[in-house]
């Protein structure tokens, strides 16, 4: 997960990744978790929706994320016979444990896809699931693309973010995402594209920002020569400042994500 700077944000990610839980419904929806099934969260982040996986099935339960800090919130946020672990995905070592695997927006962050999904089709038992919902396309969200566009050509930012590089995985078809799935062995039973909508006041579309995108934005290993904190925080400013002219008059921003949802199968 190369780029990934989720650290920083742990505590505040429970809180403040709104459209990741929502469209976790979803995903869960798809999976059907029930009974005595052994569940992977694989990108568990601080555990909110591992608790909640944690009601669905009297069976395993387990945690992986790479970022030391989230999986300290994870453990100290409750949550009865869960195990969690610090772990790359493109590392993962389970052989044929799971019935499940549940990956909720973190499949944009995994560097070698083919490699993780390999990982994953041999963690998984005969008959085993892995599902996926994560932000998808080149235009994933407009609304954080309209204010990178600001970042661009502000002359306070341009020269320093010319230098940045995408840690970020996207495929603009399902058909793409379903092509690695079937490259791992595994047989496509939903793929499709999603366009998802929500109103939110401009500091709360900050706020969501700051919860996932900010992770890779400012994260001084993704630009070519780093950056200083004076960076950082104009960076903000003029992020911060795009929200409030998206809210317009009415106060509301309109905030649209394009999403891929996949499950894949075990034979």
């Amino acid at each position: 997960m190369t780029g990934t700077n989720f650290s920083v944000i742990a505590e505040r990610y429970e809180r403040d990744a709104l459209v990741q839980k929502s469209a976790s419904e979803r995903l869960l929806s798809l999976l059907k978790i029930g009974g005595s099934d052994r569940v992977l969260d694989l990108g568990c982040g601080a555990g909110n929706i591992t608790r909640r996986l944690r009601e669905l099935t009297c069976g395993r339960v387990a945690g992986c994320d790479p970022a030391p800090e989230m999986i300290r919130q994870a453990q100290s946020g409750g949550g009865t016979g869960i195990e969690y672990r610090r772990i790359e995905a493109e590392a993962l070592d389970y052989q044929e444990e799971f019935d499940i695997i549940f990956c909720n927006s973190a499949f944009q962050w995994f560097s070698e896809p083919d490699l993780v999904l390999a990982n994953c089709f041999r963690a998984l038992k005969q008959d085993g699931r892995m599902g996926i919902q994560a932000p998808a396309t080149t235009a994933y969200c407009p609304n954080f693309l309209e204010a990178i566009a600001a970042v661009a050509r502000d002359d306070r930012t341009a020269g320093i973010f010319a230098g940045f590089r995408s840690p970020w995985l996207f495929f603009d078809t399902a058909e793409e995402y379903a092509a690695h799935f079937e490259r791992a062995g595994f047989s496509i039973r939903f793929a499709a594209l999603d366009e998802q909508t929500s109103e939110h006041p401009a500091e709360e579309v900050m706020r969501i920002f700051e919860s996932g995108a900010a992770a890779g934005y400012l994260n001084p290993a993704c630009y070519r020569a780093g950056f200083t904190k004076g960076y950082a925080a104009t960076f903000r400013e003029i992020v911060a400042d795009s929200f409030r002219a998206q809210a317009g008059t009415v106060g509301k921003v309109v905030l649209r994500f394009n999403r891929i949802y996949l499950v894949g199968g075990k034979p």
